[in-house]
């Protein structure tokens, strides 16, 4: 089996066909789903879907486009929304100075509210960082000396630096469909030399369709090609890294039960094709 750790379900895309998209994902062996929040404004949406599916978790946070938007939300507010049995994590939280759609002292002082509210809760955040591996870094680095808490640097596309810093921090590390493409052969190099027990796969969808999807609306199903192309980076068969990741994945959202051996969905036959 597989996890998609990172998927938005509750985005347009996907709202004529959600019933068919899971369905998908669990016949290609995608056991847990988690559906990310971007605004907290919306997260009545987001666990709408994580309510409707047994196996769909969600997180709450918000992203940093929008972090201007919520300036006001403090960590007792996201505290307050993780008690829901459904909420596993915080985030997506961070910066990203590649669009600056929110000025970088909002996205910092959201990303730091995020942070406090995983030191507190035990819960795992999930950091978007984009085109800023210089202040991730930092920021990383200074908060983890006020306090350790649980992390991944989502939608890994940063430098071979912030990756060593992360991991020696205690972060996972994240891929997407990014890993697949053609010139991201230096973000394979550096996938192939992270530790095992730090990697986790996911899709972005709707974002980021990996290898012959590529140009199409991604879906969770998918994130089964990049778990090939991760295996072949690493010299590793495709069922060893669903394994690994897939372990990985429980240790750090430990609120997300694991698939009983009697579960369904738990053991099908991880396949490179979504079943139509």
């Amino acid at each position: 089996m597989l996890i998609d750790s990172h998927c938005h379900l509750d985005f347009p895309d996907f709202a004529d066909e959600i019933d068919a998209v899971v369905a998908r994902a669990r016949k290609a062996g995608i056991a847990r789903l988690v559906t990310i929040s971007t605004r907290v404004a919306r997260h009545a949406q987001v666990l709408a879907v994580a309510e409707r599916f047994e196996d769909v978790y969600a997180s709450v946070g918000t992203h940093p486009h929008y972090a201007h938007e919520e300036l006001d939300l403090t960590a007792a507010d996201l505290i307050a929304r993780t008690r829901h049995p459904k909420v596993v994590a915080l985030g997506e939280a961070g910066l990203d100075y590649h669009y600056d759609r929110s000025p970088r002292a909002a996205q910092e002082r959201g990303f730091r509210t995020h942070i406090a509210a995983a030191r507190e809760t035990g819960l795992p955040l999930v950091i978007h960082s984009r085109d800023c591996d210089a202040d991730m870094a930092a920021i990383l680095t200074e908060e983890t000396g006020q306090g350790a808490f649980p992390a991944v640097l989502h939608c890994f596309t940063g430098g071979r630096d912030l990756a060593e810093r992360a991991i020696a921090l205690g972060l996972f590390i994240s891929f997407t469909g990014i890993l697949t493409f053609k010139n991201s052969g230096e973000l394979r190099a550096i996938a192939a030399a992270l530790p095992a027990d730090r990697i986790l796969v996911e899709t972005d969808a709707p974002y980021l369709a990996p290898g012959p999807f590529r140009g199409k609306r991604n879906e969770p199903a998918y994130v089964v090609e990049t778990a090939k192309v991760l295996a072949e980076a690493r010299g590793a068969g495709l069922e060893e890294i669903a394994r690994t990741t897939t372990d990985n994945f429980f240790r750090l959202f430990d609120k997300v039960p694991r698939p009983a051996e009697t579960d369904a969905f738990a053991h099908p036959p991880v396949t490179s094709k979504p079943a139509a």
